[in-house]
């Protein structure tokens, strides 16, 4: 059985070892793009190389699947593996702002088991075990509720035209972030039209899955982790009640963009 105390103690050093060098907090840290328009810096290394070290130690039978790590496909034949995001939101956080979070999941068999998001410039640790439900800084959420699909709360900068019904909310550049924002009542809904990572969503999926909310892809399909090809096409996390809707609205342009 995993030590769960030592787990979150590990992810909370991580996001403190990130903040030492968040320019929100004055400090300078060496950024680069690492190709495709995607920034990387220093933190991310750094806190890569710590969870690695840790999380191995904390269950050495465990594969590795990072954003900052080269793939080693050997993670296939593990039952185990850890799909680990050294900061998610990097643009926010070489911006100052508080929108990013360092995401750590433990799956099996293609699910999440353990999720925990570590967001310290916002005072917010989510943690979520499967069957066990979600939690932030302790105390138990619950998802959104919402029942009419007009006017759900989206964590946006902009809508397209099709979409001026629904209501826009805050959006961290994190999407794990995003997602936690449905599984603690803050969104309603969370959709993406795009090709994303595993390592993105893997540990906050879960947190708003026992939190209550439904996860799928931008199909309605289920999701699935430790894919030999690591991504998945759009997704869509929202109240239960909402969802089809959430499909149903998105299912052309889904198509058109897959």
């Amino acid at each position: 059985m995993i030590d769960r105390f030592r787990l979150r103690d590990i992810c909370v050093e991580a996001g403190q070892i990130a903040k030492r060098q968040w320019p929100g907090d004055g400090h300078k840290v060496e950024s680069w793009d690492k190709g495709g328009n995607s920034p990387v810096c220093a933190a991310d290394i750094e806190v890569d190389g710590f969870l690695k070290q840790e999380l191995g130690r904390l269950l050495p039978a465990a594969g590795w699947l990072s954003e900052e790590t080269a793939d080693d496909p050997s993670r296939l034949d593990r039952d185990l593996i850890w799909v680990v995001d050294p900061i998610d939101g990097t643009r926010d956080f070489l911006r100052g702002r508080p929108g990013w979070a360092v995401s750590v999941a433990l799956v099996s068999a293609g699910r999440p088991l353990i999720g925990l998001l570590v967001a310290p410039a916002r005072g917010e640790v989510w943690t979520a075990t499967a069957g066990t439900g979600a939690r932030l800084n302790g105390v138990d959420i619950a998802a959104s509720k919402r029942l009419a699909f007009p006017g759900a709360r989206v964590p946006a900068d902009t809508l397209a035209k099709e979409d001026e019904d629904l209501s826009m909310v805050e959006k961290p550049n994190s999407i794990a972030l995003r997602i936690a924002m449905v599984a603690d009542d803050r969104a309603d809904l969370l959709a993406t039209l795009r090709w994303g990572f595993e390592w993105d969503v893997a540990a906050a999926t879960l947190i708003a899955r026992e939190a209550g909310a439904r996860v799928t892809d931008a199909f309605g399909k289920p999701l699935a982790y430790n894919k030999p090809d690591p991504r998945a096409f759009g997704l869509l996390v929202s109240a239960p009640a909402i969802h089809d809707d959430a499909v149903e609205r998105l299912a052309d342009r889904a198509r058109l963009l897959s």
